[in-house]
């Protein structure tokens, strides 16, 4: 069995705060029914962006999840998503004061870019303006006691990963990864090497991020391939022939990471075990462009594969990065022909921003959780809108139906616009 000579590293506890449910069993319901969270975007004005279409996640009552309710006027979105999931996975592994000895008790997690809102700078903008010009001496002189003396606490990348550790106790060791979709999967790799060198008990890890707000929605569509659909219930559909961008969203997800017998002496339930992780860079910063190649995530995933000591016919099914975008899909199918030959189109693909669309770093943590889910279930969700096969792709992409899960294990990978892969492989224990 891999890993059994050394310190194996399980999954505890889950919290998903998603598009297409809050909670793991709202989140499961709808893969398993195949409901999607894309619908018309309804958080802001939609006449002058290309793309009306977003992934929104809808009644979320941050307060019902944190247990600190005081430090909610600090947090963004992102940040309200994040910590909200992470006090749900904590919970869900059961671990309350006196279970885990602080020490011994960290944070990895992962974040997007938090832009600010225009609304909390518009004040101080306005003392600088004189006859339709904008005088930059004012903003030192008299124009920064606009602004909250805390305002950058809600930006901060890092606050997350604070609020979480804040939140639980967790005075182990504490950091941020910003590598915007592989960031819970390089977040998990972190974990890992503090749990197996015996520096840690247990981490909390995840990543969140949202994207349904005014800078970001006006960035991505000057930026990003966003579909121009508009009907919502077809607008993402990864390795279809006729996909033409991919949709935005929001949404974060944590997990418990912890020592098997750490998790075995308190009776915690497992979810499953990670065997393999690994990342890779393609060395280039080419984003949305023929340039892209392969080179990173197939150097992410064989050295997954390595350390989980699996062949491809051993994988229960891909959780792929599936984009939704005409060059993305099929450089990421490209690296799975060129990794597994003929079996590339044997192997199950499952492609779920379908049901969500893509949000950085948060859509790779969302990701993880179905996956770990789908073991749980024993069940690969299927993608959603896949009607004509891309013929440069050539996958066994699940779709129609959710499809029996008939090999305990799953692989889930993220890919980034920089070039950066990561990948992980889960089993069942």
């Amino acid at each position: 069995m891999a890993g059994s000579n050394q310190t194996r590293v399980v999954i505890s506890g889950i919290g998903v705060v998603s598009p297409i449910g809050i909670g793991i069993d709202a989140f499961w319901g709808s893969m398993r029914s195949g409901d999607s969270g894309i619908d018309r975007l309804k958080a802001v004005p939609t006449e002058n962006l290309p793309s009306k279409l977003a992934a929104e996640v809808k009644d979320f009552q941050p307060e019902a999840h944190l247990y600190n309710k005081k430090f909610l006027k600090f947090m963004s979105r992102d940040i309200q998503l994040g910590v909200s999931a992470a006090s749900d996975a904590v919970h869900d592994a059961g671990i309350s004061s006196g279970v885990v000895d602080p020490e011994r008790f960290g944070v990895s997690f992962g974040a997007g870019h938090i832009p600010t809102s225009p609304d909390e700078l518009v004040e101080a903008v306005k003392r600088c303006g004189e006859d339709n010009s904008f005088e930059l001496t004012r903003w030192g002189e008299d124009t920064m006691g606009q602004i909250t003396p805390l305002w950058m606490l809600r930006q901060l990348p890092n606050m997350p990963a604070c609020h979480i550790s804040i939140e639980h106790n967790a005075q182990g060791p504490n950091n941020t990864i910003t590598s915007q979709d592989s960031s819970a999967l390089l977040a998990l790799s972190e974990a890992m090497r503090w749990i197996k060198r015996g520096a840690v008990d247990c981490m909390v890890v995840g990543a969140c991020t949202s994207n349904i707000n005014p800078i970001d929605l006006s960035r991505k569509n000057l930026m990003d391939l966003l579909s121009r659909d508009e009907d919502p219930r077809r607008a993402c559909r990864p390795f279809d022939r006729d996909r033409n961008g991919t949709i935005l969203g929001e949404g974060a997800a944590a997990f418990v990471v912890e020592n098997y017998d750490h998790a075995v002496r308190r009776g915690a339930e497992i979810y499953a075990e990670v065997i393999g992780l690994g990342a890779g860079c393609d060395g280039h910063s080419v984003s949305n462009s023929n340039q892209q190649n392969d080179t990173g995530l197939v150097r992410a995933i064989e050295s997954a594969m390595r350390q989980a000591d699996l062949k491809p016919s051993e994988l229960g099914h891909i959780n792929a990065h599936g984009k939704s975008t005409k060059i993305d899909d099929q450089v990421e199918a490209r690296a799975y022909h060129r990794l597994f030959g003929d079996d590339a189109a044997k192997i199950p693909i499952t492609a779920l921003k379908s049901y969500f669309g893509h949000f950085d770093a948060g859509s790779g943590a969302v990701e993880l959780a179905a996956s770990i889910l789908s073991i749980r279930h024993n069940a690969t969700p299927a993608t959603l809108n896949y009607e004509t096969p891309d013929p440069l792709c050539n996958l066994d992409v699940v779709h129609g139906e959710i499809r029996p899960l008939t090999i305990p294990t799953a692989m889930t990978v993220s890919r980034t616009s920089f070039g950066q892969s990561a990948a992980a492989i889960l089993r069942a224990i």
